[in-house]
């Protein structure tokens, strides 16, 4: 029954839900905060993952982090945004995987943070979201998906 939690995450029958390095939104460490905080507000996503210019993960950023280091006593210093380098300020905590990892790995990992970054042969391959992670056990599960009408709790 849970045979497919074995397979790996470069399995055809998942993969197609992993989106492309080049389709996701992410910045590099030497990026300053402002520039990160646009793409944040473009993208609509509160993290995103953070690359280095030889494009392996090295944390994420997040509008929390951001207005964290410009929030003063009385203000947001706003004009402190262009001063601070994403790197400077990034979390340094990586929810990674690499193709070769299992689904259940994958699902244990998603527990703890909205997208893991995919990792192959130490470089930045994609990213996969808990939202399709829980849609992808859904449709293995053979489990009816709620319907917009039900009770919410």
């Amino acid at each position: 029954m849970t045979e497919w939690m074995n397979r790996p995450v470069n399995d055809p029958s998942f993969s197609k839900l992993i989106i492309p390095a080049q389709n996701v939104a992410c910045v590099e460490d030497a990026n300053s905060a402002e520039h990160a905080l646009l793409v944040l507000i473009k993208s609509r996503y509160s993290s995103i993952p953070v690359l280095s210019r030889k494009n392996q993960v090295v944390g994420t950023i997040s509008k929390t982090i951001i207005l964290d280091h410009v929030l003063g006593l009385e203000r947001i210093e706003v004009e402190r945004l262009s001063t601070i380098q994403v790197g400077q300020i990034m979390s340094k905590e990586i929810h990674e995987i690499r193709l070769e990892d299992s689904l259940r790995k994958a699902i244990q990992l998603a527990i703890q943070t909205p997208y893991l970054c995919i990792v192959q042969n130490g470089l930045f391959h994609g990213l996969v979201t808990r939202r399709a992670l829980l849609a992808y056990i859904i449709e293995q599960t053979k489990i009816p998906a709620p319907t917009r009408s039900a009770e919410k709790v």
